[in-house]
């Protein structure tokens, strides 16, 4: 029987066993007893109405003189999402890149997202070289376009907030356990509640197990194994003061698949089941945060918050490592170049914000004051085996003997930098208001010391009530690698170079057309400058290249989006935009566009609620035509993936217990997500899910 055959037949079910619920409690009663009905949903809304991220505070994203979009625990959970990836799917600015090295890569509005600056926790910017464990989080926050004034080094893109969960008053226990038709599970526990009076907690647990579609060479097949504990507790230690503090660990272990490789015509090379890696290559992966808030409330109106984390990031990643020959032929050999590698990452954040509101000759201040700072260390041993020349269809090589502990010479990056930030959003009337900002940054880094000075502004214009028509100018940074050119034979070898810089104007709409529904418009124009352009000199005698910073790279696009309910019983997520993205100027991509960076890309998530007690899903999940590389020599495909899932609501023994089936790509479409020639992720077939949930 088909899997979507088996959707409707369990779908039917329920719901007939929700009618025949409801219909029994109702003969329970007595026809002489007025019976009064109360109709009320059991699920919760998918709108959002503010963004902490944004303008690092609760500010009204009517009241956002930019584009955001807020992706709700609530939907989160509906589609049973277990990496990043397939939540920042229900945003259509952002494309999937690679997901080789069991870690994901994102591009937000046509630009790749850094593992180091492209993402925040909680306002902390966050190393993001893993899968993330979002079963600790309430919402992501995705926050368009550049946003260094705030938080210093980030991508013109965007950046993305994840908003984590946070302790609860009243008590809270949910236990849940879901698995997949190819034997994956995953168990999570999920409590709160008061520790002792003026101390609430919230723990976290999750223990999984995946089982991947693909398989290597032997027939083994691809697993991982993961471990995430979580614990917040906040104290209250008297009226105006509130302690917040943190522990996470992630435990992420997994069978390593680099990606499949893609001929000049954009066609899988080898089975699109079969890893090139080697059943012995896997990553090893151990996260901590550790941290602490404390905000002191003044008064009414100001506010002071201090906050502190220290991320520790420590990876084994044992490689078979395969490499592409060019013009590579399904079942030739190929060479594997193995090594044993050990990295360490230690991220220490912190940042003081005072916030505040001022009211001077009739116009209103929400001010913001603040100051953040990274410190950054980063070390590697690595130990090299000897080549491979494998065949497919060949028994596999054996795991060779190496081990990183024997690389005597520490390879190590470190860094630091501060910055300090000014926001104010003026209101003038009921109509008009102003958002002003500048930041001053500095990076202390040996060889790349950089300065910055950055602006930003934004004019809102509300029509009427709930409608907001909005105009920004923002700018970001990224720093070069080294402070001045360095050759020899370069004409201008010792020029002191400028951070990358990217600037960007929107222009954007949001109505709030009812209590439950919100829709976006947006038209932006950015541009990154002062990427490095080398030029061959043909006659020079005494140099042979001059070195610029001339490099432009230009991205237009219109966003749409909606979120929230059309009606009592229907709810929707949806989201389309439309990219222009080019090299304008480049030393070898001029005129072409980036990798993963499609035209017309699409998302639409919906529920709509049969009963009190059932309710069923469906989304589809679109990606126009991508390139592969940068020279724009190899495509691929668009497609859309369609998901669709029900949920149902019933007590056993007196505690609420969900049941959710959720089908994903139910028509099993043959497409590539992200990546590219030489790593591109094949998309999964049809799988099929269920979750089970109880509330104690």
């Amino acid at each position: 029987m088909k899997l979507n055959q088996i959707f409707i037949s369990v779908s039917l079910g329920l719901l007939a066993l929700s009618n025949t619920a409801s219909s029994n409690e109702v003969s329970n009663y007595e026809t002489d007893i007025e019976v009064i009905h109360v109709n009320g949903t059991y699920f919760n809304d998918y709108q959002v109405e503010n963004a902490s991220g944004a303008m690092r505070s609760n500010v009204s994203l009517l009241e956002t003189a930019q584009a955001v979009t807020v992706i709700p625990e609530t939907i989160i959970d509906e589609q049973l999402a277990t990496t990043l990836g397939e939540v920042l799917n229900n945003d259509a600015s952002l494309s999937p890149g690679s997901k080789q090295r069991n870690r994901e890569v994102f591009s937000a509005r046509g630009f790749e997202l850094s593992s180091s600056t492209g993402y925040l926790r909680d306002g902390h910017q966050h190393w993001s070289h893993y899968q993330q464990p979002i079963e600790t989080l309430s919402r992501v926050e995705v926050i368009k376009g550049p946003s260094s004034i705030l938080y210093g080094q980030s991508a013109p893109g965007g950046l993305i907030n994840m908003v984590t969960k946070q302790p609860t008053s009243s008590p809270l226990l949910e236990v849940s356990a879901d698995t997949d038709q190819n034997g994956s599970t995953r168990f999570m526990l999920d409590a709160g509640g008061e520790v002792f009076a003026d101390t609430n907690y919230r723990a976290v647990l999750v223990k999984q197990d995946v089982n991947f579609e693909r398989e290597y060479q032997n027939g083994e097949k691809r697993e991982r194994d993961r471990f995430l504990g979580s614990l917040v507790l906040e104290h209250q230690l008297n009226d105006s003061l509130v302690l917040n503090a943190y522990y996470d660990r992630t435990n992420d272990k997994a069978g390593l698949d680099t990606g499949a490789w893609l001929d000049n015509n954009g066609n899988i090379v080898s089975n699109k089941h079969t890893i090139n890696d080697f059943s012995w290559a896997f990553t090893d992966i151990n996260v901590e945060n550790i941290g602490a808030k404390l905000t002191y409330f003044i008064n009414n109106a100001w506010e002071v918050k201090l906050g502190y984390n220290e991320q520790s990031f420590k990876r084994q990643r044992f490689e078979s490592s395969p490499k592409k020959p060019s013009d590579y032929q399904q079942g030739e050999s190929y060479v594997s170049k193995p090594y044993d590698r050990f990295d360490n990452w230690q991220f220490k954040t912190a940042f003081i914000d005072l916030n505040g509101e001022v009211t001077l000759a009739g116009v209103e201040h929400k001010l913001l004051f603040g100051a953040n700072g990274l410190d950054y260390y980063y070390g590697q041993l690595k130990t090299n085996g000897d080549s491979i020349n494998y065949t497919p269809g060949q028994p596999e090589p054996v795991q060779p003997n190496i081990d990183y502990i024997t690389d005597t010479s520490l390879y190590s990056s470190e860094y630091d930098y501060y910055g300090m930030y000014f926001q104010d959003l003026i209101t003038f009337n009921e109509q008009w208001q102003v958002a002003l900002g500048a930041r001053y940054d500095k990076q202390n880094k040996e060889g790349a010391d950089n300065e910055s000075l950055l602006p930003k502004v934004g004019v809102l214009y509300h029509p009427i009530e709930g409608s907001t028509v909005y105009l920004n100018y923002s700018e970001g940074f990224e720093p070069q690698r080294s402070e001045t050119i360095v050759n020899d034979l370069d004409k201008n070898d010792g020029m002191s170079l400028d951070a990358i810089t990217s600037k960007q104007v929107e222009l954007g709409g949001k109505w709030q057309v009812s209590d439950r529904l919100l829709l976006n418009a947006a038209i932006f124009n950015i541009e990154k400058s002062g990427t490095l352009i080398s030029e061959q000199l043909v006659d020079d005698p005494i140099y042979e290249t001059v070195t610029t910073q001339s490099g432009l790279q230009r991205h237009k696009g219109v966003e749409l989006s909606a979120q929230g309910a059309l009606t009592d019983k229907w709810f929707v997520m949806t989201s389309v935009m439309y990219l222009n993205a080019k090299f304008e100027q480049d030393e070898k991509y001029q005129g072409k566009t980036p990798v993963d960076a499609p035209k017309w890309s699409a998302s639409l998530w919906s529920r709509y609620e049969l009963t009190e007690k059932l309710a069923l899903n469906a989304g589809i999940f679109f990606q126009g035509e991508r390139y592969a590389d940068n020279a724009n020599t190899v495509s691929k495909d668009a497609y859309s993936r369609i998901d669709i899932g029900a949920n149902y609501q019933t007590q056993v023994m007196g505690k609420k217990v969900n049941l959710r089936l959720n089908v994903e790509n139910v028509l099993d479409e043959d497409y590539l997500a992200g990546g590219g020639v030489n790593n591109v992720t094949i998309g999964d077939g049809t799988t099929t899910r269920f979750e089970i949930k109880t509330s104690f």
